[in-house]
């Protein structure tokens, strides 16, 4: 019988920590650099911030007491869901922790984690941990010398990867690491054998002659305010850097996050799909999900090829995290399939949306909710789900209220790597839309040098914030103030009710030549509002006399993720209602197609209108012929722009560089 929430937690819920309980690594300041050292925790007088520092282990610990056969980790195999309960997950931990140990795993030397979501890439992480050593995640779509970098950085002693194609990458650097002692392959027979490289069984057969006491010895000289955790950052200015997360970052940041929305222990559910190497799906599918005892269900490796959506439907999350490009592929299938309704039923779903939109519940909640909602959430797979979650890249209004309409609100959140994640939060009934919520409990928020709108860079402290960059002191300095602020290079806002606005970012700041400080995103955002053909838009103008503007059309994205020729359902729509049989962006661009350039120019000169000054127009813009693309290099991991505002030379292998260069020559005229 599976136990319920009630007794999960009377089955022996063990005693909350005591600050008497705790013990904690001496420490002068508030940051370092170096993997040995310890920091000061910014600890409150009261409420969340002053909860007793815990380790990993602890936390861990606490869970496996209350909820041990609760469902704690859930993959497919050969069709089938398999389950481990808390108590299996944790001896599983403690079984790899002792391998780790017998390969010859080095106090606060790194375990490199290459593959998608698994068991056995939660179980590698927390048994590196509890090990000893610092849990690093690389993303899978790192090149071998990309690879190399972070594993070198980390100085790992353990590379644990997916399978064959990972190997190979690991392979060709492998003599240019000199801390890596062992690989261990986790998915599919070994194709060839070498010396220090172990299946998964294998490898969790190494470490049975290792004793309990000996892990318990490392286990136990573990403190709150030590290191167990790099995030590498996605380098898109140079060489990723080494964020350290001390066990109280993420102990911390998972209660208080997960308090916020009233997450119900040994009741939630979630599903495992997005980069773990990224601190978003970190914190959310393994961290609080840990703190709340909630089952995590992983995805297929092909989730975002398709998959996802008969995992959704299968799992029915309680909680469900996607970045936008996820919701915005969810947006466009769903409007695709609409088009093809039936006039009838078309006119039901439009009248059942502007329903969805009103915020109190109007006369016909019910009957649209019958009629329309409770299966659109059904055929999605969210139908229980409470917190529909987006974050880790801007998200536009029309997604946002898409959703909305379809009474699936989504909760935007904001923080960073150096965060641990969230900073703020948005739950049921505290949203917002383009709001990314309210600061955590127990952090705080300051904008530093405000202008005289109210926008000033966002400054975190709190619990969350992190150790220092490693080996990187200056970095490290560069990002934390004196006082010990961490500074995020964001611009934003409150309003009356202390929301935090996004409003743009330091380094993205355009700076015409006439000496305008003009933030991108806003412009940028307006144009795709404006203009539903848009896919993505890319502002140009630092240092030059008048903005231009690249622009993108809605593409067919392939099985790889790359954009195709293709048009969208939704840009073929916005084609044929202005008499355009085209079907591919080339046609488009070839032909200069009128109709087209029209209503993207009317467009541009609607957002035009509402400029605050004429430095903020948009002079001319140009289509290119590919849409941005992770493999392109215009996208980051987290499927966001990358930082390339003051330069062009990103899009010259790709794009129309003719196009851009004739924009930028004609700007400097």
């Amino acid at each position: 019988m599976v136990q319920t929430h009630q007794d999960c937690r009377e089955e022996g819920a063990s005693v909350p920590l005591k600050m008497s309980d705790v013990s904690l690594a001496p420490a002068e300041q508030l940051w370092c650099s170096s993997r040995d050292q310890a920091v000061k925790l910014r600890m409150t007088e009261t409420g969340l911030g002053s909860k007793a520092p815990m380790t990993v282990h602890q936390m861990f610990l606490e869970t496996v007491e209350s909820c041990g056969d609760l469902p704690a980790l859930a993959s497919k195999k050969e069709g089938q869901w398999v389950t481990l309960t808390w108590r299996e997950y944790y001896q599983q931990c403690r079984v790899a922790a002792k391998s780790f140990l017998k390969l010859g795993l080095e106090r606060y030397h790194g375990v490199g984690i290459l593959g998608f979501n698994s068991p056995e890439w939660f179980i590698s992480d927390i048994g590196c941990i509890l090990a000893g050593g610092f849990a690093a995640g690389i993303y899978t779509t790192n090149s071998p010398e990309a690879c190399q970098y972070v594993a070198d950085n980390c100085e790992a002693n353990v590379l644990v990867v997916e399978n064959h194609k990972q190997l190979l990458k690991i392979l060709q650097i492998k003599d240019q690491l000199p801390h890596l002692k062992a690989i261990v392959q986790y998915k599919d027979e070994l194709q060839q054998k070498l010396p220090n490289l172990y299946t998964w069984a294998e490898f969790m057969k190494l470490g049975e002659e290792v004793s309990d006491e000996q892990l318990n010895a490392v286990v136990d000289s573990q403190r709150a305010n030590q290191c167990c955790t790099l995030i590498y950052t996605s380098g898109t200015t140079g060489n990723p850097k080494g964020v350290m997360l001390s066990h109280d970052n993420i102990t911390w940041t998972s209660n208080a996050a997960g308090t916020m929305p009233d997450l119900k222990h040994g009741e939630e559910v979630v599903v495992s799909y997005l980069p773990l190497s990224h601190v978003a799906a970190q914190v959310n599918d393994m961290w609080i999900a840990m703190r709340f005892a909630a089952a995590t269900y992983f995805a297929e490796p092909d989730a975002l090829k398709g998959s996802l959506g008969t995992t959704l439907k299968e799992v029915r999350p309680t909680s469900f995290l996607g970045v936008p490009r996820v919701w915005e592929k969810m947006q466009e299938k769903m409007k695709a399939i609409g088009a093809k309704s039936s006039g009838m039923r078309k006119r039901v779903a439009d009248w059942a949306k502007s329903i969805g939109l009103q915020n109190l519940l109007p006369w016909g909640f019910m009957l649209a909710n019958n009629l329309v909602f409770k299966k659109v959430h059904s055929n999605m797979g969210l139908d229980r789900c409470r917190n529909c979650l987006t974050g880790a890249a801007p998200i536009t209004r029309e997604t946002l209220e898409y959703f909305m309409s379809l009474r699936l609100p989504l909760y935007e959140l904001y923080g960073m790597s150096e965060s641990t994640g969230p900073h703020t939060i948005s739950w049921e009934n505290n949203f917002k839309i383009m709001s990314c919520g309210k600061v955590v409990n127990g952090c705080q928020t300051k904008l530093d040098k405000p202008d005289e709108d109210g926008n000033g860079e966002i400054c975190f402290w709190g619990r969350h914030v992190f150790m220092g960059y490693l080996n990187e002191p200056e970095k490290t300095e560069e990002a934390l103030d004196q006082e010990g602020w961490l500074h995020s290079g964001d611009l934003g806002k409150h309003d009356k009710d202390n929301f935090l606005f996004i409003t743009g970012r330091i380094k993205e700041l355009i700076i015409t030549a006439g000496g305008e400080n003009i933030p991108p995103v806003p412009i940028e955002d307006a144009v795709k509002a404006e203009t539903a053909i848009i896919s993505n838009a890319m502002l140009l103008g630092d240092k030059l006399k008048f903005l231009s503007m690249m622009l993108t059309l809605k593409c067919v994205v392939d099985d790889n993720g790359d954009p195709t020729d293709e048009l969208t359902p939704e840009a073929l729509a916005f084609c044929k209602q202005r008499g355009v049989v085209a079907t591919k962006a080339s046609e488009i661009i070839a032909s200069k197609e009128p109709a087209i350039y029209k209503a993207i120019q009317e467009g541009i000169e609607r957002v035009n209108a509402k400029a605050n000054s004429n430095a903020q127009r948009i002079q001319k813009w140009v289509i290119l012929d590919r849409d941005f693309s992770i493999s392109g290099g215009e996208l980051g991991e987290s499927v966001s722009v990358r930082n390339i505002y003051s330069t062009s030379q990103k899009f010259g292998h790709t794009h129309s560089f003719k196009d851009v260069f004739l924009i930028i020559l004609f700007s400097t005229l």
